[in-house]
C-alpha cells in the first residue's frame, strides 16, 4: 500500500483519491511504529535537510511545499511535529508523512507536536475526521494515536550545531543527554519535562522563565537559550508552535527561530509559510511560501470534509489553553 498511495496523493492534483482500507492503515501504521520504536528520543541527523514546521492537515499546502523543497529522495526532511487538526485532510496528511516514513526511513523524520496526542485530537479535529471519513470508526484514530506515542521528541543536526523540537525548552531539562533520556512513549503528560518540550515558547520580554498563557508549559527569554546553547554546544534552536506571520521568526540574536508551514492557516489567517533548509553545515536560507489553490475536485475525502467550527479558533497557537 505505502508506494501506490504515495504516488496517488502526489498525482491528486487533477484527479482526487480514495482514501486506503483501514486493513491498510493498519499495516502501514505497523511498519512506521517498527522504525519510529527504533529511533532515539533525540535523533542525530546531518545536513542537507529541509525543516518543515507546523502543518494541521493542509494537505493541498503540504503538496505545494515539497514542489519547493523537493520530494524524497532527491531531498531530506526534518518535520516538527502538529500534523493533524485544525485543517480539512488531517487523514490524508499524516498517512502521507508515514507512507514517506517507511518508504524513505533515513531520508523522512519525524517527531512529535502538542497536538498528537488523543487528548488534543479529541478536541480539534483529526478524531471527528476519522469519523466521518471511515463511517463512524474511531480505529483510524486508535491505530494513529498509538502510533503517536513513538514518535521522537527532539532532533540534533550535528554538522550545523542545530537543536530542533516542536516548542521550547524546560526547567528541568538543562542538557541533551536528560532528553535522551525521557521515557517518550507513552500519552504526552500534562506536566514535565516532555510536556514542556512540546508545549513551551520563547518570550523576548521574559528572563529566566515565565507562567505560560497556555496553561502548560512554560515561557523562556534568551539567557535562557544562550545558557542551554552555550552548554550543548550548540548554535540554534529551530522550533514551530506559534503562528508567525511572515513565516518565520528568529530571536533572541539568531540562537533561535520558528518556522511555520501552514500558510492562511485555519484558511483564514493570511500568514505566509516557510520551510528552512540547511544547505551545508551551517548555510542555511528560509523559503517562504503562500497557500496552494485547493479547487473542490481537488479534495481527497470519501465523505464532504469538515467545516472549522466557531470554536476551533487559531488561539492555541498563540495564547493560552490546555485541554
Amino acid at each position: 500500500m505505502e508506494t501506490y498511495w504515495i504516488d496517488h496523493v502526489l498525482g491528486s492534483a487533477e484527479s482526487g483519491v480514495t482514501l486506503p482500507k483501514i486493513s491498510e492503515i493498519q499495516k502501514l501504521c505497523e511498519s512506521a511504529k517498527e522504525i519510529l520504536e527504533q529511533e532515539a528520543s533525540v535523533v542525530s541527523i546531518q545536513t542537507p535537510v529541509t525543516v518543515v514546521g507546523d502543518l494541521h492537515g493542509q494537505l493541498y499546502d503540504l503538496l505545494e511545499l515539497f514542489k519547493i523543497g523537493g520530494m524524497c529522495p532527491d531531498s531530506r526532511y526534518l518535520f516538527l511535529g502538529d500534523y493533524v487538526d485544525r485543517g480539512h485532510h488531517s487523514v490524508e496528511t499524516i498517512l502521507l508523512l508515514l507512507c514517506l516514513k517507511v518508504k524513505f526511513p533515513s531520508l523522512v523524520t519525524l517527531i512529535r507536536g502538542n497536538h498528537e496526542t488523543r487528548q488534543i485530537t479529541q478536541v480539534y479535529g483529526f478524531y471527528d475526521e476519522c469519523l466521518r471519513k471511515f463511517n463512524g470508526s474511531s480505529e483510524v484514530w486508535t491505530l494513529v494515536t498509538s502510533l503517536f506515542d513513538c514518535l521522537p521528541v527532539s532532533v540534533v543536526i550535528e554538522d550545523a550545531s542545530a537543536f530542533a523540537l516542536h516548542a521550547g525548552l524546560s526547567p528541568t531539562l538543562t542538557t541533551l543527554d536528560q532528553i535522551r533520556s525521557i521515557d517518550r512513549q507513552r500519552e504526552v503528560p500534562h506536566e514535565g519535562a516532555m510536556c514542556d518540550l512540546l508545549w513551551s515558547d520563547p518570550d523576548e520580554d521574559v528572563l529566566g522563565w515565565g507562567i505560560s498563557p497556555r496553561g502548560a508549559g512554560y515561557l523562556f527569554g534568551k539567557d535562557v537559550v544562550e545558557q542551554f546553547n552555550h552548554r550543548n554546544n550548540l548554535k540554534i534552536i529551530c522550533r514551530s508552535h506559534q503562528l508567525v506571520m511572515q513565516g518565520y521568526k528568529e530571536v533572541f540574536d539568531s540562537q533561535l527561530t520558528t518556522v511555520w508551514s501552514a500558510p492562511n492557516y485555519c484558511y483564514r489567517c493570511g500568514n505566509k509559510a516557510s520551510i528552512l533548509v540547511f544547505e551545508n553545515g551551517n548555510d542555511k536560507f528560509y523559503d517562504v511560501f503562500l497557500a496552494a489553490y485547493e479547487r473542490p475536485k481537488q479534495k481527497l475525502a470519501t465523505h464532504d470534509d469538515d467545516d472549522l467550527s466557531s470554536d476551533s479558533s487559531a488561539s492555541d497557537e498563540h495564547s493560552g489553553f490546555f485541554m
